[in-house]
């Protein structure tokens, strides 16, 4: 019993060692095997890793001397450069649970315009017309420019300002908003202005003057016969460039309008008021504070407006350097007194004088004195009409003794001025020179006019137009005095010649 208890205990003890030997050995190769795993993940991982390293760019960058360019290559044309990250696959079931337990967003009621944008939008993608969506705004601001140059700023940029955002933030440009011509607003014939459109009216120009023209330097009214007074005011209290005032066809501007100018538009420096009424006392009145800075002074002449000249000619306006006085064809005030001695002396930087369609009688009040100037910049000299003239060789020279820089000299409708008188002028080099006759009425005029040859002689070198129409020259005189032109060494300055209505022949223009 013993010996085979022990035996037993022997037994049992050698089966505990083969079981613990054997269970080292699994744990061996348990062991064994986890590392094989942990090895195997390991390099899936960095296969998987290096799958998803992104590819080279398809292009390449050369840098030149003020640019930097950027060159595809032709065959990975339709490649994409950049590589993108693999989608986990997720379950429909697992899908549909997550858009159930999302909250559903409310919707939100978009306004009627905001809603005809966004179809308008989307189908300007549809069709492929949203190009002036994507154009930078500088170029937007450049193509506005030339079109603002040829037709204005208004109703263009109020127009191409409702298109989109970028369009509106383009025409917004303050630089765009220079020069501004506004018209009249059309009402029906027969009716008159309701008080709803004036106040409207007013709330545009108002609104334009505050967000548009802090830049303005031109601004016209076209036929406008009310709010002129309110418009000029609005204008001169925002825009402090403001630089030439134009009325054109336009009633009611009275000394208020005026009053404005003068004390916010500094920098005003032309005022044209032709084929407009105006309050002759309050132009006066602006004239006599401001007509320092003014260097541009246009009107309609009337016998109402004298008073007008008669400020200029007392020395309101010393810096003055263009004066145009016109007439209205039918008006029958047609002469007018102009003392030439006290506009010498009370406007001495006077360039352009012009007086169209009236009869000057001039008004000389003693004799020239040798300190006198004249007018020693002029530049060009009009007296243009279309009656009579009461102009003659002395009075011109009086006027002109001093002008040796003119270029221009107008004085169509002259009949008493002759060669001989143009030929003592002391301008050498005279440009232009209108001499035509244009009459409405059939008057007494001098048969027959000689010595052309003169002023081609004097400014065959330096003559680019020239025009004689109905000048009674004989054909010999025309002859000779064109032969001359050829034996110039600067012929070929003259570019425009008017031989209408003369005695020329084929032989002489050959």
């Amino acid at each position: 019993m013993e010996a085979s208890s022990s035996g037993g205990l022997v037994q049992n003890g050698r089966a505990d060692d083969n079981a613990a030997s054997g269970s080292g050995e699994n744990g061996l190769r348990s062991r064994k095997a986890q590392l094989k795993r942990s090895v195997g993940s390991k390099a899936k991982k960095a296969k998987k890793a290096r799958m998803f390293r992104p590819r080279q760019p398809n292009y390449t960058i050369q840098q030149g001397e003020d640019m930097l360019l950027y060159i595809t290559n032709a065959s990975s044309q339709f490649e994409s450069l950049f590589w993108t990250h693999r989608s986990k696959k997720v379950s429909k079931a697992k899908l549909l649970k997550n858009q159930k337990n999302k909250p559903k967003p409310k919707l939100e009621k978009k306004p009627v315009k905001e809603e005809e944008e966004d179809k308008f939008s989307e189908h300007q993608l549809e069709s492929g017309d949203s190009w002036g969506q994507h154009l930078p705004e500088e170029v937007l601001v450049n193509i506005f420019q030339m079109v603002v140059v040829q037709d204005g700023a208004v109703p263009f940029l109020c127009r191409v300002g409702r298109v989109c955002r970028l369009w509106n933030a383009a025409a917004s440009t303050l630089i765009l908003w220079r020069k501004v011509t506004v018209g009249h607003c059309w009402i029906q014939p027969g009716k008159n202005q309701l008080e709803k459109t004036t106040n409207k009216i007013k709330e545009t120009v108002t609104w334009l003057a505050q967000n548009r023209f802090s830049q303005l330097r031109d601004f016209t009214l076209c036929h406008w016969t009310k709010n002129v007074d309110f418009t000029l005011e609005a204008v001169s209290k925002f825009c402090p460039h403001l630089h030439s005032i134009h009325l054109s066809y336009c009633k009611g501007l009275t000394a208020s309008g005026l009053n404005s100018l003068g004390l916010h538009s500094r920098s005003l420096r032309r005022i044209n008021l032709q084929h407009s009424e105006f309050q002759v006392e309050g132009l006066v009145e602006y004239l006599e504070e401001q007509g320092k800075q003014i260097k541009q002074m246009l009107f309609t002449r009337s016998h109402k407006n004298d008073k007008v000249l008669a400020a200029i000619t007392r020395g309101c306006c010393p810096d003055l350097e263009l004066l145009e006085v016109n007439k209205k064809l039918e008006s029958k005030d047609t002469e007018l007194s102009v003392c030439f001695q006290s506009l010498q002396k009370a406007c001495p930087k006077l360039k352009i004088f012009r007086m169209l369609n009236i009869q000057i009688q001039h008004k000389p009040i003693r004799k020239r004195d040798e300190s006198e100037a004249g007018f020693p910049l002029l530049d060009e000299f009009c007296i243009a009409n279309t009656e009579y003239s009461y102009m003659t060789d002395q009075v011109l020279l009086d006027i002109l003794f001093g002008s040796t820089k003119l270029r221009v000299l107008d004085l169509r409708g002259s009949t008493r001025i002759t060669t001989s008188g143009l030929a003592q002028l002391p301008c050498p080099k005279l440009e232009c020179l209108f001499w035509g006759q244009y009459f409405t009425k059939n008057l007494g005029f001098p048969s027959v006019k000689k010595n052309l040859h003169l002023l081609m002689e004097k400014w065959g070198q330096t003559l680019q137009q020239l025009d004689i129409t109905n000048q009674p020259f004989t054909e010999a005189d025309l002859e000779v005095a064109l032969s001359f032109l050829p034996q110039v060494t600067d012929a070929d300055t003259l570019l425009s010649l008017n031989l209408s209505g003369t005695r020329i022949t084929p032989r002489a223009l050959r």
